[in-house]
């Protein structure tokens, strides 16, 4: 397998390094555009209604609602008309059954937007919804969430007294968030235990990790004499492509023999990111996801240069806390180069969502499609089973031993003298 860079093509390989800083910062200035610049998609409302099952509705039946409820509801003075057709929206998507499918009012939208830029104020934890509850699909690290003992795969089934029965993630995420130096307290059940427990979390202003890497050796202790390169991705959102595109600048003179990069509690973001990010890793004209739409057409995402990591060996750490963008880059390395995968199952968060500004601040999320790796698993529901499993137990955690790592370098040493 061929090393980082050899020492007889350092020349060489400072140029390429040199162009990548180039074209490199072009780049992220466009995708850095896009992301702030969307396309605005205003939908004028039911009067546009055409050709289709829409001319089979009757639409009488909300003006009739509308119109009792303004009539006979006893504070219908105190109704703000603008909320009641969010509802009514809001309503509208939740009837689909799809949890990623939601519509966001200007203030949830606000705090939408707040966490894909990188900071808000809250417990620092990823939710979501499987089988109709709530839970934590990862905490964030170094969040209170995180100190706090939360895991991922928990089940909120309490916000303070309420229940989280029929709860959407927008809905509970307005909940938790709140003031820095405020408290929430969330009842958690866990698998394995007997009953729930209740968690009181002090919230703190929020501010999301994309990447940690370091230089490590065999045994797994960061090691500057070490040849392990160890990346930590904690999130696909918009930092994370040019953040992982400084970490190879900086790594590439350590010269490493080979890589772990770790997904572990990585919730997603971006499919643009994880297709970027996967550029580093395969061969130009590369397969690394299939969206599947409604209509059974399939558009296939494929790398766009020749990643210099193509033929450097890499083991990737997964558990059910790594989720969609992660199960897409986790998929296609092991799809497209053997790269196995070790930890536990994967989320299986595999659905495209496609956001509608409606301009008056208000968003809508609307899945369009599903994602297939390149051999064609269906991520969604379904996750990736490691190669290898690995559970981190309660021992192990006393003990502060990470086995699944330990378990990545046994594997990585292997690929090495292979």
């Amino acid at each position: 397998m061929l090393k980082f860079f050899k020492n007889s093509a350092v020349a060489s390989f400072i140029t390429l390094i040199v162009i990548l800083a180039i074209s490199g910062g072009f780049y992220y200035i466009g995708y850095k555009q896009g992301i702030e610049h969307p396309k605005i998609t205003i939908v004028k409302g039911l009067a546009n209604l055409k050709e289709g099952k829409e001319e089979s509705v009757d639409f009488k039946l909300f003006w009739d609602a509308w119109n009792i409820l303004k009539e006979k509801y006893v504070d219908a003075d105190k109704l703000d008309n603008q909320n009641l057709v969010y509802g009514a929206i809001s309503g509208m998507f939740g009837a689909t059954g799809d949890p990623y499918s939601v519509f966001m009012p200007p203030t949830e939208a606000k705090s939408f937007a707040q966490e894909v830029s990188g900071e808000f104020g809250g417990i620092g934890a990823e939710l979501g919804i499987r089988q109709n509850q709530l839970i934590i699909i990862a905490p964030l690290k170094g969040t209170p969430a995180e100190r706090a003992g939360i895991q991922a795969g928990d089940k909120i089934v309490k916000i303070y007294d309420e229940f989280t029965a029929g709860i959407t993630v927008e809905e509970a995420v307005n909940k938790i968030r709140g003031e820095k130096g405020t408290k929430v307290t969330l009842t958690i059940v866990r698998d394995g235990w007997e009953e729930a427990k209740e968690y009181t979390i002090t919230r703190e202003i929020i501010q999301i990790p994309t990447l940690d890497w370091k230089i490590i050796n065999s045994q797994g202790k960061e090691d500057s004499e070490g040849k392990i390169l160890y990346v930590q991705l904690y999130n696909f959102y918009e930092r994370a492509p040019f953040q992982f595109y400084q970490m190879v600048l900086q790594a590439a003179f350590k010269n490493p023999d080979g890589m772990v990069l770790d997904l572990r509690n990585n919730p997603g973001g971006y499919l643009d990111a994880a297709v970027d990010i996967a550029n580093w890793f395969f061969k130009k004209n590369s397969l690394v996801v299939s969206e599947k739409f409604r209509s059974g057409e399939t558009t296939q995402l494929k790398t766009s240069i020749e990643g210099i990591f193509k033929e450097f060996p890499v083991v990737v750490l997964i558990n059910q806390g790594s989720a969609s963008a992660s199960e897409i880059l986790a998929g296609a390395l092991r799809d497209n180069s053997g790269i196995k995968l070790v930890g536990e199952k994967s989320f299986g968060k595999g659905s495209v969502q496609e956001v509608a500004d409606f301009g008056d601040g208000a968003l809508a999320k609307i899945t369009i499609a599903h994602w297939l790796t390149p051999n064609g698993l269906v991520i969604e529901k379904n996750g990736l089973v490691p190669d290898f499993p690995i559970e981190i137990t309660d021992k192990d955690k006393k003990e502060n031993i990470d086995s699944q790592l330990n378990k990545a370098l046994e594997i990585l040493k292997t690929e090495i003298n292979s």
